[in-house]
C-alpha cells in the first residue's frame, strides 16, 4: 500500500537525536505479562490511547515490539485488513474510518491500521483525531529509529514486518537509488541497503522461526 507524502514529511522533522537501547525480547515478553511491572501492556496501552505523548520511547518500544507476542494482532493478509486497504484505495475515507476504528481497537500499535486512520481523518478535515493518532505514530516509529543506528548488523534498526521496514525507509529517506541485498538471520532477515558505499541495516523479526 502507498501512502501519502504529507505524512512523511510531518514525521521528517520529529525525530532528533537520542540514546539508543537495546532490545530485549525477552524482558519484553516478560514485563508485558507481568501486572508489576511499569512495563505491563495493560497499564502502556492505557496511556498510549489516552495520553500518547507522554510515552516514553522505552515504552514505546516494548509496545510496539510487544506485538510480536500477542495473539490478536491483525495481518496485512487477513480479510478485515484487505476490506480496509480495498477501501483505502478507492477514497472511500468514511469508509476507511468506520472499519479502521474497528480494526484500531482490536490491534492499536499497528502502523498500517494508523496510516489509514491519519489519511482518512486529514481527509474529513478531523484534526482532533488526525493528530491523537499522529502522536501514537510518532511514538512508536521513534521507537523503531531508537533500536539502533543501521550502521552495522549489531546496531541494525529492528522492525516487526516488511511493511514496517518501508515506513522506516520513508521516514530516513532511503529511496529507488539503493540497491537491497539480503542475508538470512536466526530470528529474523537483514535487509541491507547500500548507495555509493554507504550501508544501511535493517533486522526483520520472524520470532516463530
Amino acid at each position: 500500500m502507498k501512502y501519502p507524502f504529507f505524512l512523511l514529511l510531518v514525521l521528517f522533522s520529529v525525530f532528533g537525536f537520542s540514546q539508543k537501547s537495546k532490545i530485549d525480547l525477552k524482558n519484553i515478553e516478560k514485563s508485558l505479562k507481568n501486572p508489576d511491572s511499569p512495563y505491563n501492556y495493560e497499564k502502556l496501552i492505557f496511556k498510549y490511547k489516552v495520553y500518547p505523548k507522554s510515552l516514553d520511547s522505552i515504552e514505546a518500544q516494548y509496545l510496539y515490539y510487544g506485538r510480536n507476542f500477542r495473539e490478536d494482532k491483525i495481518s496485512t493478509l487477513d480479510d478485515s485488513f484487505k476490506s480496509l486497504a480495498d477501501a483505502f484505495k478507492q477514497n472511500n475515507f468514511e469508509e476507511c474510518i468506520k472499519q479502521g476504528k474497528i480494526l484500531y481497537e482490536k490491534d492499536p500499535t499497528n502502523l498500517d491500521i494508523l496510516l489509514v486512520l491519519l489519511r482518512a481523518y486529514d481527509s474529513q478535515k478531523d484534526g482532533s483525531n488526525f493528530m491523537h493518532h499522529l502522536s501514537q505514530f510518532r511514538s512508536l516509529t521513534e521507537g523503531i529509529r531508537d533500536s539502533g543506528d543501521g550502521a552495522s548488523e549489531k546496531t541494525a534498526y529492528l522492525v516487526n514486518s516488511v511493511g514496517d521496514e518501508y515506513i522506516l525507509l520513508n521516514i530516513l529517506n532511503i529511496g529507488k537509488d539503493y540497491e537491497r541485498g539480503s542475508k538470512v538471520a536466526k530470528d529474523g532477515m537483514f535487509d541491507i541497503w547500500e548507495k555509493d558505499g554507504r550501508k544501511l541495516y535493517i533486522k526483520i523479526l520472524y520470532l516463530d522461526l
